[in-house]
């Protein structure tokens, strides 16, 4: 390329002088001259394989999925299990470490809203049916962009189809937490709240309020229950969560002997 550019100029150059209209014909023709010669220079480009689309639209979460079911063929069954359903308030829960007397299993996964939870519903329930059933959804649908009105539809319909599948186990669902750095969603979060908890009795399940036990002496949520990310609890944070938790089970489903812990 850089001898035919050379050999433009030069031809340019020794020629009288013409008409700029001429020139800018000139300064084309060559440009046209070295595109073709590089074009035919230039080895062909090899043919890229057709990538077909994953028909999934939230295919981030399969690995996770699959992980889950992985789990349930793994070994027995955890029977007698309180299943821990939701998003990554689930998912970082050392749950197994925080209820030591009975069976557990987590199928909480990160950034999860109540529509990727409702989307794997299936494939996220254990392998037998859970003694009880621990919900926390909703507030990664607000951070998206959500209504608290669908929000509350969503989450709803999650406890109902929960209630439909496991009609004698008890439900509790966690209110939507404060925190740091959501803290400008809080009203948001307490619509759905006082949305979700009317609609308790009705539904045959339990709201717990584990948002209060998160917030400091002036109101706002304590830092120091937090990890530095401002999002996720800290392992003390999650210790106020597991005493209201491990409070409400010993109520309605008191450990059995038998009980198996998940590993």
């Amino acid at each position: 390329m850089r001898t035919a550019n050379i050999a433009c100029a030069r031809s340019i150059a020794i020629k009288r002088p013409i008409r700029l209209g001429a020139a800018s014909a000139l300064l084309l023709a060559c440009a046209v001259s070295v595109g073709v010669g590089a074009a035919m220079a230039a080895p062909p480009m090899p043919a890229q394989p057709v990538v077909p689309l994953n028909a999934d639209p939230v295919f981030p979460f399969s690995n996770e999925i699959d992980a889950f079911a992985r789990a349930n063929a793994a070994g027995p069954p955890v029977r007698d299990a309180t299943l821990f359903l939701g998003s990554s308030s689930i998912r970082l829960w050392d749950i197994a470490g925080s209820f030591h007397d009975i069976g557990t299993v987590n199928r909480g996964f990160g950034g999860a809203t109540t529509a990727h939870v409702l989307h794997y519903y299936k494939r996220l329930l254990p392998a037998v049916p859970p003694r009880s059933v621990v919900v926390y959804v909703g507030e990664n649908d607000l951070a998206a962009g959500a209504t608290p009105d669908a929000v509350t539809r969503d989450i709803v319909t999650l406890l109902k189809k929960l209630r439909a599948d496991y009609p004698r186990a008890p439900i509790a669902f966690l209110s939507l937490k404060p925190s740091p750095i959501r803290w400008t969603l809080r009203p948001k979060m307490a619509q759905v709240n006082a949305a979700v908890a009317s609609r308790a009795k009705a539904d045959g399940f339990v709201y717990l309020d584990v948002g209060t036990v998160l917030l400091a002496r002036d109101g706002l949520p304590d830092a120091s229950l937090f990890r530095p990310d401002g999002l996720h609890m800290n392992a003390r944070g999650y210790q106020r969560w597991t005493g209201l938790v491990d409070d409400w089970l010993d109520h309605v489903a008191p450990p059995r002997p038998a009980a198996e812990k998940a590993s």
